[in-house]
């Protein structure tokens, strides 16, 4: 596994990693591992987000749809 030396990272940007560290029960090296783990799975999740989203859109071709603003300005004029 590689490794990362991050400098001249603001003190109060620290503060705020070992506070969340601490309330996810982690050291602050385990809180900044798995923060960044997670942006770099986000554009994973969200291309598979998109392929669902189009899978679902196929499947529901006929189906007709109707503007939520539609719906909304309905709900309030009553």
């Amino acid at each position: 596994m590689g490794s990362i030396l991050v400098r001249n990272l603001d003190d109060d940007v620290i503060s705020e990693l070992e506070v969340k560290a601490k309330e996810n029960h982690r050291s602050l090296e385990a809180e900044i591992r798995f923060l960044l783990t997670e942006i770099a799975n986000r554009r994973s999740q969200l291309t598979s987000f998109r392929e669902f989203s189009k899978r679902v859109m196929a499947s529901t071709a006929d189906t007709q749809r109707t503007d939520s603003v539609d719906l909304i300005r309905e709900d309030r004029d009553r």
